[in-house]
């Protein structure tokens, strides 16, 4: 079964007109005007079960448009979407305890005063968790999570690493299958970030659920993600496998040696980075094996690796040349 169907998905809006000046402000009380927003235009994908997809673009793509839709938040102007085979925006009780859709920008809603177990507790009653489920699935995540600290502690007394720890076990305490992730390590530290990206691995390792991701930074991505749809002003304009697009958008790969005695690199490629005895070679992909030799050859290597360019820089070419 497929978990997720888009086909022919789109999303418009009026957004209200401002015009500058004292005159045209009050004129606005009376008469306002509107333009036409396309935030999404034909977008189709379908995602099969226990896949781990980036879900990338740009700011104002149409990212997490397309996730509040397939949760179930925002109705589309057109097209169809089927999740678990259900019609999101129908938010069916069946259905809505069958996903989770959790935001970093707003880790955990409701009431600040609360405790993180009050909160939990919560959740319990809210998707009638029976009491052996809900203290069976608590102490996987408490373990997985490092919960326990936490668990007594008011809300507003946690620190924004902490409370997405928080908002991750309310959102899978009720184990759901489909979890649309928008931007889960926002504002985070390196080792909160990567306390997360290793959450979601093991997660998805323990339970098979299936994954939609977006994130601004590339490491979540490149960790997680095997599958990669980018989209750009509201269109997909790549969906294939994460290596494919490095491989189609960057024409060379880097070289990075380490190697004792004298030895002049600039004589086997273009020289990105160098210090005592070490140096990254960029290469044109075609000539990278018998570089590679040339090398192991004339030098007394210590250590040799080929590396794709970073990410970053793949998918920033991507957001400004395009991919046609």
């Amino acid at each position: 079964m497929t978990v997720v169907e888009v086909d022919q998905l789109s999303m418009s809006y009026k957004a209200p007109v401002r015009k500058g000046g004292l005159r045209a402000a009050l004129g606005s009380l009376v008469r306002r005007e509107y333009r036409e927003v396309q935030a999404l235009d034909q977008v189709s994908f379908t995602i099969e079960p226990g896949e781990v997809v980036g879900f990338i673009g740009p700011n104002g793509a149409g990212k997490t448009t397309t996730m509040k839709i397939l949760s179930g938040i925002l109705h589309p102007t057109g097209g169809r979407v089927r999740v678990l085979e259900s019609v999101p925006w129908q938010r069916r009780s069946a259905f809505l305890k069958r996903i989770a859709f959790v935001r970093g920008s707003q880790p955990v809603g409701g009431s600040q005063e609360l405790t993180a177990m009050d909160s939990l507790e919560y959740q319990r009653l809210l998707y009638d968790i029976p009491h052996p489920d809900f203290r069976r699935t608590l102490g996987d995540l408490e373990e997985l999570l490092k919960l326990g600290p936490l668990l007594e502690r008011q809300l507003r007394a946690l620190s924004l690493g902490e409370r997405m720890r928080i908002g991750l076990a309310m959102a899978l305490v009720y184990r759901p299958e489909v979890l649309f992730l928008d931007e889960p390590t926002i504002g985070l530290d390196v080792t909160a970030a990567s306390q997360i990206r290793e959450f979601v691995a093991g997660y998805v390792r323990q339970t098979r659920a299936t994954v939609l991701l977006t994130s601004h930074y590339m490491a979540d991505v490149a960790s997680l993600c095997p599958r990669l749809i980018l989209i750009d002003r509201g269109r997909v304009e790549y969906d294939g496998p994460l290596a494919e697009l490095s491989a189609r958008l960057s024409p060379y790969k880097l070289i990075r040696i380490a190697a004792r005695g004298d030895g002049d690199p600039d004589e086997f490629g273009e020289v990105v980075e160098s210090s005592e005895g070490q140096w990254v070679l960029r290469v044109p992909r075609d000539e990278v094996a018998q570089t590679t030799s040339r090398l192991l050859q004339a030098l007394d290597v210590v250590d040799l690796s080929i590396e794709e360019p970073p990410l970053e820089k793949v998918i920033d070419r991507a957001y400004r040349e395009g991919l046609r």
